[in-house]
C-alpha cells in the first residue's frame, strides 16, 4: 500500500475494531434474527457536508466530528427505525434528549439532528474536552476511540468523506454480517436462516 494511505487505512481498521468490541465475541450471544427497520437511500453527501458545516459555524463542534457520528448511530441515515433503547432519527435521539436539544425541529430531519448533536456536544464541553463530550452521547471508551479516529481521518483528508457516504448497512449476526441493501424493510425481526435463504448474497 502506498505510504501516504497507510495511516488513514490503519485508523479505519482500529476504529471499526473498536466499535466491533462494542457487541458479543461469541456466535451464541449475537442475534439469530434481522431488525424491524427500513434502508433508504441516504441524504446526498454534498447536503450532509452543508449540514455539519452548518453546525459547526453555529455552534463550535468541529464538522468531521458529527461526520464521524452520523455513519455510526444510522450509516448516514440509510437506517430507519427505532433502536433497543428507544433512539430515532439519523443522529439516534431519545425522545427525552430530542425535547431538550431539538428546539421543535424534527427528530427524522438530517439537518435538524445535525444541529441538534451540536447542540448536545456544545452543552457537554466539546470546546473543552472532545472525549468526555463524546463519551455523554455513548457511554463507551470504545465509541469515543472509534468516532474520534473516524474524525481524525476526515480531518487530515476530507474527501474521505465520500467514501465514508458509500458505505453500505452490514448487521452483525451469529451467521456474520449481514447485508441489508437499499430497498430492505421489515415491520417485525426476521430470522436470520430464512432472509439468507432469499438473499444469499447477503453474506459476503
Amino acid at each position: 500500500m502506498p505510504q501516504r494511505w497507510r495511516r488513514d487505512v490503519r485508523d479505519n481498521v482500529a476504529a471499526r475494531l473498536a466499535f466491533r468490541s462494542m457487541h458479543p465475541t461469541s456466535p451464541a450471544d449475537l442475534a439469530d434474527e434481522l431488525p424491524a427497520w427500513r434502508i433508504v437511500s441516504p441524504a446526498p453527501a454534498a447536503d450532509l457536508k452543508r449540514f455539519y458545516r452548518d453546525a459547526e459555524r453555529r455552534y463550535g463542534v468541529g464538522w468531521e466530528y458529527l461526520a464521524a457520528i452520523n455513519p455510526v448511530e444510522t450509516v448516514f441515515g440509510r437506517i430507519r427505525g427505532t433502536s433497543v433503547a428507544g433512539a430515532q432519527g439519523p443522529m439516534q435521539f431519545l425522545p427525552t434528549t430530542w425535547d431538550i436539544y431539538g428546539r421543535g425541529g424534527d427528530i427524522n430531519d438530517p439537518h435538524d439532528a445535525i444541529l441538534a448533536a451540536a447542540r448536545l456536544l456544545r452543552s457537554n464541553g466539546f470546546g473543552r474536552d472532545k472525549a468526555a463530550a463524546l463519551r455523554r452521547y455513548n457511554n463507551s471508551s470504545a465509541y469515543v476511540r472509534g468516532v474520534s479516529l473516524h474524525a481524525q481521518v476526515l480531518q487530515r483528508r476530507p474527501r474521505a468523506f465520500l467514501g465514508y457516504h458509500a458505505w453500505q448497512v452490514y448487521y452483525l449476526t451469529a451467521r456474520g454480517s449481514v447485508w441489508l441493501e437499499e430497498g430492505y424493510a421489515s415491520r417485525r425481526p426476521v430470522p436470520v436462516d430464512d432472509y439468507l435463504e432469499k438473499h444469499p448474497e447477503a453474506l459476503p
